[in-house]
């Protein structure tokens, strides 16, 4: 492990990183879908996928472990010089050692004495000291097809979150400054309905300062998809500051008027036309598998992991909650906006000019502080799902065609679109669904028979799955199925009715 893992070892710090990690811009979507949906629908369908996304959590946890042993065993081999004239062969790369190291284990596993390979599959063995992306998980566990599978699916949901993220600062932007009164700080929330071509600012109908506000946010973060950018330990303390001032204004504002007796909102119980948004949204806001191996690696304690999960997915689900029905029964239905920090630029909700502005451009500080470390992070996906072994790219296609293809798709939807409940809605339940259940899965299920294939039969994974009986894989990979289908249906269906 790395000298510096300490700093990050006590679980209450790996607690307040992974709720800091899920809890993010979907959340700020969740109260409009709650609406849509109906209250009771919601909350069952916001437990039901918060267990789900739990499950499938510990399955990724099982297979950093499982990934960590076979690295580790692979090295011991080396030293002790069991892996022949292989060795030289397989240092060549770090893609291609997990491919031999598969190789290698089947092999032996036929051929070594079972004992022996047992006495190294110890408890130890299995401890998660070395960071193994999901990508190189892939490349270890599943076929090249299977990786390709992976790739094409973290690629769309990186787009669709770079979608969400280009659509929603113009629309705050939009939303706070436009004004048919010219009352700018008074112009979201009341009663008033806008629609795209109402005027802004004089000849300047609405949809064209949104388009213009794109264009602005596209010049001013788009360049940065050309360079590298990391992301620095102050400008995470100051977004997960401002976010968490955010949330609990928001809370406290709504639970103010209710208290007050000026709650507008009559929320219905069921409504199932609503579910496919919410769907989406609900799992777009418990998202964080593909984050889970910087955030677990760290951690030194490691013996109560899946119980710092659960309880973080608790504190979650209970804050989701609140947030949502504080908002539902504060707002009418038909006020809720897409971004319900929208919902507080009104000068009835709130008088304090100050805090007005901070909601309603809350979500243009923290969006464009995440937008190009997302944006890099997807250009190098791309790079890798195009890789071959001892290729390099031309300057013209590293430098210019990867950022490109990179930052206009998702611009160009936002430029068609500024939906936000939808573009979350149709991430979450296409591209989310695939990370958080169908991966996770597939993860648990190649790693544990390679896993039995490199160790023997009776080595058992430290860090398996409390989730351990195959019915459980299965019944993951037949949701997450069916999802897709009930997702793609509900759209044909309402798209035919149109």
């Amino acid at each position: 492990a790395r000298s510096d893992a300490g700093s990050c070892g006590w679980l209450q710090v790996g607690l307040v990183y992974m709720f800091n990690l899920i809890v993010g811009t979907g959340a700020l979507t969740m109260p409009k879908a709650f609406a849509t949906a109906g209250w009771l629908v919601s909350l069952v369908l916001l437990m039901f996928l918060g267990f789900m996304s739990y499950m499938t959590t510990t399955f990724v946890v099982e297979a950093m472990a499982a990934a960590n042993a076979q690295l580790r065993w692979k090295r011991m081999e080396k030293t002790q010089g069991l892996c022949g004239d292989d060795e030289d062969e397989d240092s060549s790369s770090g893609v291609s050692d997990s491919d031999v190291l598969l190789q290698d284990g089947y092999e032996r596993a036929e051929t070594r004495p079972i004992l022996s390979v047992q006495r190294r599959g110890s408890a130890n063995i299995f401890e998660i000291t070395e960071r193994v992306e999901m990508g190189q998980m892939a490349s270890m566990f599943f076929n090249k097809v299977g990786v390709n599978l992976f790739y094409f699916c973290i690629i769309i949901y990186l787009y669709g979150d770079l979608a969400i993220y280009a659509a929603a600062v113009p629309v705050s932007l939009m939303q706070v400054t436009c004004s048919v009164t010219g009352n700018h700080s008074c112009s979201v929330g009341d009663s008033t309905k806008y629609n795209d071509t109402d005027k802004c600012w004089g000849p300047i109908r609405r949809i064209d300062a949104y388009r213009l506000y794109l264009a602005a946010f596209t010049l001013l973060l788009g360049p940065f998809t050309f360079f590298n950018v990391q992301k620095t330990k102050y400008l995470q303390i100051m977004t997960s500051l401002m976010r968490w001032i955010a949330f609990i204004l928001m809370i406290i504002l709504a639970l103010i008027r209710i208290s007050r007796g000026q709650a507008e909102g009559h929320p219905s119980m069921a409504q199932l036309s609503g579910i496919r948004n919410l769907f989406g949204v609900c799992v777009y806001s418990f998202m964080c598998q593909h984050s889970l191996p910087s955030l677990i690696t760290p951690i030194s304690k490691k013996k109560h992991v899946n119980k710092l999960v659960l309880l973080d997915y608790i504190l979650i689900l209970a804050f989701y909650s609140l947030l949502s029905f504080t908002a539902i029964y504060c707002f009418r239905n038909d006020t809720l906006m897409d971004m319900y920090t929208l919902n507080f630029t009104n000068c009835e909700i709130i008088s304090v000019a100050f805090i007005r502005y901070f909601l309603g451009l809350f979500p243009v500080f923290t969006i464009s502080t995440n937008f190009p470390i997302i944006a890099v992070t997807l250009r190098n996906n791309w790079k890798t799902l195009f890789h071959r072994e001892g290729g390099t790219y031309p300057w013209l296609v590293d430098r210019i065609v990867f950022p490109a293809i990179t930052l206009i798709p998702p611009v160009l939807v936002a430029f068609c679109t500024h939906d936000l409940e939808s573009l979350v809605g149709i991430t979450g339940a296409y591209a989310g669904n695939g990370i958080q259940y169908l991966i996770p899965a597939f993860l648990a299920y190649c790693s544990r028979k390679d896993t039995q294939l490199v160790f023997g039969s009776g080595t058992v994974n430290k860090h398996l799955s409390p989730f351990r009986h195959s019915f459980w894989i299965v019944f993951v990979l037949i949701w997450g199925f069916s999802c897709f289908v009930f997702v793609t249906a509900n759209i044909v269906l309402s798209e035919s009715k149109l």
